[in-house]
């Protein structure tokens, strides 16, 4: 097994969730585990597909599957399927998002504001917006060009198919009259601090806030992985995908972790 390859434990969780190859095409297929450590270590180094490793097989093999899944919804579902099994921790929510600078040959395709690039200062840059439970672990994500407002994303972040907590925890980003009441009327305290300049700022449990670090460390966890870090993907579908593998991931490790 090499280094960052899906362990037995980790296979034995996500092996069924995967779709079955079998007889494709009227031809053997290759094994899913062997494909999507391909996959992981496409995201965990970086690397472009034609640079993979060969022990994982051919590299077109391997990006056709990944396309084919990711055109499907499998990665969408994976993730969500995860999250319905790992009993989500739903004392408080946390809302955040991080930007992510896109490489030069990812933004070379025409339309790239319909595949979520946008223009700042240092060039094309894409934001990732989440939301996470009370351990940090990611609920699903949202996919905008790097320059997009963070309260811009709050509706679709909301209508993710996860129960409602307790306590929903951001940055004053996500300040507004309108959140904070809708919120409320879903029986959910607000823990946003004010922003500066407000005309009647709010009260804020800052020991409570205290704890919207967690959301921050998961993005440190998902940057950790290269293709993540730095956006290589042409296709906001593609890029998507590699988010939902990272996040999958880390919903893995956190039931092996847990027995």
């Amino acid at each position: 097994m090499a280094r960052g390859d899906l362990t037995d434990q980790e296979w034995a969780i996500i092996g069924p969730l995967l779709p079955s190859e079998r007889g494709r095409w009227a031809r053997p297929s290759g094994d899913n585990r062997r494909f999507l450590n391909g996959m992981l270590h496409i995201l965990r180094t970086g690397c472009p597909w034609r640079d993979m490793h060969e022990r994982y097989g051919k590299w077109n093999s391997v990006y056709v599957r990944f396309r084919r899944w990711a055109e499907q919804g499998v990665w969408d579902a994976l993730l969500q399927t995860l999250v319905d099994l790992g009993l989500t921790d739903d004392w408080q929510h946390m809302l955040d998002s991080t930007v992510v600078r896109a490489h030069s040959q990812a933004t070379g395709a025409k339309g790239a504001h319909a595949e979520a690039f946008g223009r700042s200062r240092g060039g094309f840059t894409s934001k990732i917006h989440a939301r996470c439970d009370n351990q940090g672990r990611p609920l699903g994500f949202v996919l905008t060009g790097g320059q997009v407002s963070d309260y811009k994303a709050v509706n679709a972040l909301m209508a993710l198919p996860a129960p409602n907590p307790r306590a929903m925890l951001a940055d004053r980003g996500y300040d507004s009259d309108s959140f904070r009441q809708d919120l409320l009327i879903h029986g959910i305290l607000p823990v946003i601090p004010s922003r500066k300049g407000r005309s009647t700022p709010q009260k804020t449990d800052r020991r409570r806030y205290r704890d919207r670090n967690r959301i921050e460390r998961m993005f440190n966890r998902l940057k950790q992985m290269r293709r993540i870090a730095t956006r290589y993907d042409k296709t906001a579908l593609s890029f998507m995908s590699f988010l939902n593998i990272a996040a999958a991931r880390l919903w893995i490790r956190s039931f092996v972790n847990a027995t």
